[in-house]
């Protein structure tokens, strides 16, 4: 007795007579079905996809396809949901994912579409996040090594059924103790804490209100600043600007003090602030003394 041919691994053989066109048909109206009802219509759709020389039907069939897996990407954007970015953008990446995995997807090489799937769908996911979900923004370096370290805590854990440790994760990637605490320390750039929480619990200011005002940090670069030539000031022209700046006095009471006249003050003022301008832009020598 002749043994039966035996059917090639790229096709199902679970549709014999079923055209492309119902092939669509049923992927269409399959919402909901089993693992193995997905994958044999998937590869089905994709042989004959690879198959047919009209590019109508065959974007017609790789549509179905996509439609018909779309729940999976699903699922894989919804593992990296809460971490500061919207679900919708990340089922968008995923998606994307998954049309690029269909449409690269060789039935004649590969025979399951979804262990192809899956790793493009996350991957796309993951630069989704490197590249959209820093609020602050780390170097690349580190953005990629934390991503990295993520996924090999996760399939540590897969691997050895319980929370994989530091040790064990730096072991598995290479990484050395710095390059791995720099990681760790960017964790909070997808989502840096509100300006609008307390600093600590049972506080009543908020993180905003032990900021200084824009102003205030205004003044302090303007200290730091004059601090470096303000010293060569003498003694005169130092308590000119005193009188003038921080006592607020007139250039008429200046000019008393010193038996001088408000022109005279005038004219000293224009002289100092004109040096000192000259000095923090470094145009000038600093103040010298004068007597």
């Amino acid at each position: 007795m002749v043994a039966p041919p035996v059917p090639s691994p790229s096709r199902t053989d679970a549709f014999p007579r079923t055209t492309w066109v119902e092939l669509v048909a049923t992927a269409r109206r399959q919402v909901r079905c089993t693992h193995d009802e997905r994958r044999a219509l998937s590869q089905e759709l994709l042989v004959r996809a690879g198959a047919t020389a009209e590019p109508e039907a065959r974007a017609e069939m790789l549509d179905a396809v996509i439609g018909l897996n779309h729940r999976v990407a699903l699922a894989v954007a919804r593992r990296y949901s809460d971490r500061g970015i919207d679900l919708e953008d990340l089922e968008q990446a995923a998606a994307e994912g998954l049309v690029k995995a269909v449409r690269r997807f060789d039935p004649a090489r590969q025979h399951d579409l979804l262990s192809y799937a899956v790793p493009s769908i996350r991957g796309e996911v993951l630069r989704f996040f490197r590249d959209h979900g820093w609020m602050v923004r780390p170097p690349r370096r580190v953005q990629e090594l934390q991503l990295a370290l993520r996924r090999a805590s996760s399939d540590l854990s897969i691997s050895t059924g319980r929370e994989a440790t530091p040790d064990e994760v730096r072991e598995a990637t290479g990484t050395s103790r710095a390059d791995y605490a720099e990681a760790g320390s960017a964790l909070g750039c997808f989502t840096p804490a509100s300006l609008d929480q307390p600093p600590e619990s049972g506080s009543t200011v908020t993180l905003g209100d032990t900021l200084a005002a824009e102003d205030a940090l205004g003044a302090a670069e303007a200290r730091l600043i004059l601090g470096g030539v303000l010293g060569h000031l003498g003694e005169r022209d130092a308590t000119v600007l005193y009188l003038r700046f921080f006592e607020e006095k007139s250039q008429r009471e200046i000019g008393t003090r010193f038996g001088v006249t408000q022109a005279t003050v005038s004219r000293w003022l224009g002289e100092i602030l004109a040096e000192l301008r000259g000095a923090i832009e470094g145009t000038a020598e600093p103040v010298t003394a004068v007597a």
